[in-house]
């Protein structure tokens, strides 16, 4: 017996060992594992440390978005979504009223080409009712959008192995569809880049090679050499899962991102292509000089953009989250209250039904660190 406790505590020591280093690095693989929990159910407080410091509850964070949609969009997207007989003319109201706005109309394109994925009896009678009739530039987006939505919904978001021909079949048919909907949508507003940025997906699920990819990204840069989604739908392309590599991947990114101007956003890109690709299953990763200083660039581009524009809370997210991952609690605190009560966004999309517990734990985690070190100095000064 004697033998046997003595064999028991040599193997203990190892596992000691790594128990005390878990206690100063956060560990990734414990957080997703964490991911389909509450918002506090480790016992650490951090929830009440999230409310101290004003952050809402689990209960209040939206899965719809990444963050707060421009003013007037919610009524007019509802509006279209209750399906009345001028449904359509919301539609076409709120596309006329942004213009030549790309990175607006791109997102509200998307928005409303959601609505007809699913119910497309408005945009039927846009198409028939219209002034333009048939030809109405926004009409023809929306349609051409729409068919790739739904092309992807009926794929699925599950693995190859996991998906049936039958969904495969329906899912290419609605792509080859989508590129005669694009042409013509890009042919109706020739100076619009968001028919091009619609035809990534196409690219990406129909298996462009790469230089159809090339001369489709000629024709979406020259009409906007620094369109957020553009860039973003592009990396997807160029990642590892899909058509590309690890390595096209950062170099697209790092490309990219050195080559536009602070406001732009793109300093995000590098961090997507890091997430994208890392295996790891702790934060070692995350905490080189490198990623330290891909984080400080994406905060000089959140700081440096139109606080307006529709994709920052899409940065703010990962900054938070990599802010975190480094122990820059404070920070990442910062970051969190500029988005807090919307998860729709990377790192925590990826988690399905369980993005909120993700968001919460790590946001969480990061409250509780603020608190404690404000009450330890607050300790220390009565101390002194």
């Amino acid at each position: 017996m004697t033998v046997l406790l003595w064999v028991l505590a040599i193997l203990a020591v190892p596992t000691l060992i790594f128990v005390l280093w878990l206690g100063g690095v956060f560990v990734k693989e414990f957080f997703a594992q964490m991911s389909g929990a509450g918002g506090d159910e480790d016992g650490d407080g951090g929830a009440e440390a999230a409310e101290q410091l004003g952050l809402l509850p689990a209960e209040r964070q939206s899965t719809k978005s990444a963050g707060p949609l421009p003013a007037g969009w919610e009524a007019a997207l509802d509006a279209v979504r209750g399906g009345d007989k001028d449904a359509w003319k919301t539609a076409a109201e709120l596309l006329r009223g942004i213009g030549r706005d790309w990175e607006r109309r791109s997102l509200a394109a998307y928005l409303l080409a959601e609505i007809a994925a699913e119910d497309d009896g408005w945009l039927l009678a846009w198409e028939a009712d219209g002034p333009h009739g048939p030809d109405d530039p926004d009409a023809a987006l929306v349609r051409a959008r729409s068919t790739v939505i739904l092309a992807w919904k009926i794929r699925g978001g599950k693995l190859a192995s996991d998906t049936t021909g039958e969904q495969f079949a329906g899912f290419h048919r609605l792509l080859q569809r989508s590129r005669e909907e694009i042409a013509r949508a890009a042919a109706l507003n020739p100076d619009d880049p968001t028919p091009y940025v619609t035809e990534i997906w196409t690219a990406l699920g129909l298996g462009y090679p790469h230089s159809e990819m090339d001369k489709l990204w000629s024709e979406l840069t020259a009409r906007d050499p620094h369109h957020y989604e553009a860039h973003f739908s592009a990396l997807q392309y160029w990642c590892k899962k899909w058509r590309g590599s690890e390595q096209l991947a950062a170099e697209f990114a790092e490309r990219a991102a050195s080559a536009a101007p602070l406001g732009s956003l793109l300093t995000v890109l590098p961090l997507i292509a890091h997430f994208e690709h890392d295996e790891s299953d702790d934060s070692a990763t995350d905490r080189t000089p490198e990623m330290i200083a891909r984080v400080n660039a994406g905060l000089a581009d959140a700081a440096a953009a139109d606080p307006a524009h529709p994709r920052l809370p899409e940065l703010r997210h990962l900054l938070a989250y990599y802010l975190a991952l480094q122990d820059r609690d404070e920070a990442a605190i910062e970051q969190f209250r500029l988005v807090d009560g919307y998860v729709d966004a990377l790192p925590w999309r990826y988690h399905g039904t369980g993005m909120t517990a993700r968001y919460c734990r790590i946001r969480n985690l990061a409250a509780l660190a603020v608190t404690s070190a404000t009450e330890g100095q607050s300790a220390e000064a009565g101390a002194s």
